[in-house]
């Protein structure tokens, strides 16, 4: 009888593969000025964490932008200034003004640019519309009352610090609930996994589109397999 494979147990969710620790980060719906009242590091993020108090004396978190600290005031409305950590609509940013935690759709919490070091810049107001250059280089438009946060979030030079061992970078994936070191397929038994045990002719590589997660492995639908012809 065979084992559940890997993508399996992963799909699952069970402890092994679950990131301890985990705090999802919208952008807050309430508006007002905000203190910044503490920044602390969550182990399944990339990004520090700042704690804010608003005026009513109730808290929330956003990612803590570069040049911020302690007893800073944030300020999060439709008329806020574009300054460093302050949340508005990006048609309202000007030009050339770096923006994280951008939302996708109107008060949806922020889909993009959400990791350190991670921002998209504004290029160009239209009507209606914002074109942003995100750091893949591409431009993608999004409407103009969508919320972001001005400035770069913090935490950008962290992949500057060598993991020097193997432990250390076990711990980290660990954290995270990422799966390391990774196995190669083929290394694996007929049992573990749909590419194991190297046998001729073998067995191909391709997936249909709509089968069953764990099957799901290897080129799921490919448009052509095997080598180009010259």
């Amino acid at each position: 009888m065979g084992k559940r494979i890997i993508a399996q147990r992963r799909g699952k969710g069970s402890s092994t593969y679950r990131a301890k620790g985990a705090l999802k980060i919208k952008l807050p719906k309430k508006e007002g000025r905000a203190k910044i009242i503490d920044i602390k590091h969550v182990s399944a993020r990339k990004t520090p964490i700042a704690k804010i108090q608003f005026e009513d004396g109730t808290f929330d978190f956003i990612i803590a932008p570069i040049g911020l600290s302690t007893n800073n005031i944030v300020d999060i409305s439709a008329k806020a200034n574009p300054s460093t950590g302050n949340i508005l609509e990006v048609g309202k940013v000007p030009e050339g003004h770096s923006v994280y935690c951008i939302e996708s759709v109107y008060r949806d919490g922020g889909k993009f640019c959400k990791s350190s070091g991670s921002f998209a810049i504004v290029k160009s107001h239209e009507k209606g519309y914002t074109s942003l250059q995100f750091p893949s280089k591409k431009i993608k438009k999004i409407k103009n009352n969508c919320r972001a946060i001005v400035g770069k979030p913090a935490g950008y030079a962290r992949t500057t610090k060598p993991f020097l061992k193997a432990g250390t970078k076990f711990k980290l994936m660990r954290a995270t609930g990422k799966l390391y070191p990774r196995t190669s397929g083929n290394k694996m038994n007929p049992v573990d996994h749909p590419f194991g045990g190297r046998t001729k002719p073998g067995k191909s590589t391709s997936v249909s589109r709509h089968a069953p997660p764990g099957q799901k492995v290897g080129s799921i639908a490919p448009r052509r397999t095997g080598k180009k012809k010259k």
